[in-house]
């Protein structure tokens, strides 16, 4: 794989976030709240805040906006030590830019095209995610997440995440080396943020739990990565030996794999290693989008 003349992507660096991203309070706890004080205490407590954020008595203001809401509405947040993740990493961020700068390319002109599956409205132009990367953990538009999670695709704000050192785990850990296989990676994010433009993530299977939605979802999103690799194959000089680096990952982060066979299906949220290669694969040999709709099949044949 040559992805070295390829335009890179949107890049954002967040920086080192560290457990002190998204300290304050959710909307969960302040409706919490509200129901411990009622409405009257609630307003009160409004008009206390007020107060509070447009005099700042002594200096309280980033104190308590900071303690309950992660921060004074208005001002830009940042993590701790934002931009200094590619400093550490300039290979891994200059590849993952790349990486999208291509997803871009490919999706751009599907959907010129209209090559898409269609869940009952017009997805229209094609919208450029960005991608941020960080280390330790960052406040998303789905809140604050850590390195623990992986790579992922927050649809509330519509970018990708990644903590580069990710690659030393897919090698170490996974077993799943390659550049290749890194880009699936990547490809896979991208394949999210598709669905959320063309409502995929909308859509619901009659009878079917929320675990078996996820399935459905996430191997979408194998094989719309599928139809990134055929569309590149040629620029991006994919061979064979790429193709089994990205096959390889798949399996590797396929349910049964991940929890070595001793989780019950009903469990799985993202496909087995089978399902996972195969999907990509349906993908990476067709080129087309359309291909991809697993909305539309049966249970027993995704």
């Amino acid at each position: 794989m040559r992805i070295e003349n390829q335009d890179p992507g949107n890049l954002r660096d967040r920086g080192r976030g560290g457990g002190a991203v998204g300290a304050g309070l959710g909307a969960g706890a302040l409706f919490a709240i509200v129901r411990r004080i009622g409405i009257r205490g609630t307003l009160i407590a409004i008009v206390v805040l007020a107060g509070i954020y447009f005099f700042n008595p002594f200096g309280l203001r980033d104190a308590v906006f900071g303690a309950l809401f992660g921060g004074v509405p208005g001002q830009t947040q940042t993590t701790e030590g934002a931009g200094n993740v590619c400093d550490t990493h300039a290979q891994a961020c200059d590849f993952s830019a790349r990486v999208l700068g291509s997803t871009n390319d490919v999706w751009n002109a599907q959907f010129a095209q209209n090559r898409l599956p269609n869940y009952g409205g017009s997805a229209g132009a094609y919208q450029e995610p960005t991608i941020n990367v960080f280390s330790g953990g960052v406040q998303t538009g789905c809140g604050p997440a850590s390195s623990d999670v992986g790579p992922f695709y927050c649809p509330a704000d519509r970018e990708l995440y990644i903590d580069p050192t990710f690659y030393d785990v897919m090698e170490s850990r996974l077993r799943a080396p390659g550049d290749f296989a890194q880009a699936y990676v990547i490809a896979h994010e991208a394949g999210h943020h598709v669905q959320n433009l063309i409502g995929a993530t909308q859509m619901q299977v009659r009878g079917e739990t929320q675990n078996q939605t996820s399935v459905r979802v996430e191997l979408q999103a194998d094989c719309f990565a599928g139809v990134w690799g055929h569309q590149e194959r040629a620029d991006l000089q994919i061979t064979d030996d790429d193709l089994r680096e990205a096959l390889n990952a798949a399996h590797a982060i396929g349910d049964d794999t991940l929890t070595q066979g001793r989780a019950d299906s009903s469990q799985f949220t993202h496909g087995t290693s089978e399902q996972r290669m195969r999907w990509f694969r349906r993908g990476f040999d067709s080129g087309d989008p359309r291909q991809c709709d697993t909305f539309n099949v049966a249970a027993n044949q995704l």
